[in-house]
């Protein structure tokens, strides 16, 4: 007669605990109950928490979050992108770091200038509270100054587009302050953001700084860069703001033979093209829409009420990439085609793509 021993299962204390916590919790995981308790901890989903939000200019503010246990903190020049929930709605920006990488509380800071429309800008500006939650990806972006720093830098900045230099410059290291020119356009005087921050700079030497307050000078003309920096050819130049900035910017670099010297940050790509149109599908939510080929897949789907990841009108690009399920889009830019099958693990970026023909988007 054969005999066949009892299985017994084997149950570690903490499996037994587990298993009566998801009883208990159900229909609930355990995980659910621990993100409220501590929603920034170790393993749960990368959150953050504002702690304090400072004041930089009548329309801007820092805003200091502390970030969860997964942070991997970031390079100086490097964007985050943040998930607001604004009106129930939660939504996707990306935004320059300006803190310096090794601050004793672990936090880390965004500056964020209230745009017209902005409707995170705005909430983070106007009306977020210290204590709000926040969704966190980890640093990205490749606007960085390298190790070693150049030894002559210029930084060539409007608006807000001075944040991720700020970045850079309060994290520089001391032996590297050999010969930094930054220059600066803003509206007035008070509109300058980390205007005291970058004049104390430039009172210890540390800087040579160029303020351009258009109501008073008008607007920067980039062929008289040169009266200001009499030296750019020797520079390497980091530039960050509105697009017609960047456009000047380029176009001189080029036909000055130095274009390998610059890099640029910009709010938004600039568009030449027009593709064919079709009907686009955001297979997530289900929504089609007609995009004629004039408007970016980013503004169609915006317009539709889509949720479109972007960091384009912030300074930050590829902030919008998505998959291309199946379909044919167009490169706004140079009219360049792309197409793709299911499974074909194609990406691209809405901000700059329009339909050539139907396509699906997985959004």
């Amino acid at each position: 007669m054969t005999t066949t021993a009892p299985i017994v299962e084997t149950v570690t204390l903490r499996g037994w605990v587990l298993r009566f916590a998801e009883r208990l919790t159900t229909p609930l995981a355990p995980a659910d109950y621990l993100d409220v308790i501590d929603p920034l901890r170790s393993g749960a989903r990368l959150r953050g928490r504002i702690v304090g939000i400072e004041p930089e200019t009548p329309d801007a503010v820092t805003v200091v979050i502390k970030p969860g246990r997964g942070w991997r903190t970031h390079i100086p020049g490097q964007y985050v992108r943040i998930g607001v929930d604004v009106d129930g709605v939660r939504r996707w920006r990306a935004y320059s770091l300006t803190s310096t990488t090794d601050r004793a509380d672990g936090c880390i800071t965004i500056t964020v200038k209230a745009i017209p429309d902005g409707i995170v800008s705005n909430f983070l500006v106007r009306r977020a509270s210290p204590g709000t939650l926040l969704q966190l990806d980890q640093a990205a972006g490749d606007f960085v100054l390298g190790d070693p720093a150049p030894g002559k830098v210029l930084f060539l900045t409007a608006g807000s587009g001075i944040t991720p230099v700020m970045g850079m410059l309060r994290n520089m290291p001391t032996g590297a302050w050999s010969d930094v020119v930054v220059v600066h356009c803003a509206l007035t005087a008070s509109d300058v953001i980390f205007g005291a921050e970058l004049r104390m700079l430039a009172n210890q030497n540390r800087i040579r700084l160029v303020e351009i307050l258009t109501d008073v000078d008008g607007l920067l003309e980039i062929g008289t860069l040169g009266n200001l920096v009499g030296d750019i050819a020797e520079r390497h130049t980091w530039a960050c703001g509105p697009a017609g900035l960047l456009d000047a910017v380029e176009t001189h670099w080029t036909a000055e033979g130095i274009a390998d010297r610059l890099h640029t940050e910009r709010f938004r790509a600039a568009l030449t093209g027009i593709g064919e149109g079709g009907a686009v599908t955001f297979t997530t939510t289900g929504t089609t829409v007609d995009n004629d080929g004039a408007q970016s897949l980013l503004d169609a789907g915006e317009s539709a009420g889509v949720l479109m990841p972007s960091g384009c009108r912030m300074g930050i690009c590829f902030g919008c990439v998505a998959p291309l399920r199946r379909g044919a889009v167009r490169d706004l830019r140079t009219g360049e085609v792309t197409t793709a099958s299911e499974g074909d693990g194609v990406v691209v970026q809405t901000c700059i793509s329009a339909a050539a023909g139907p396509c699906d988007i997985d959004l």
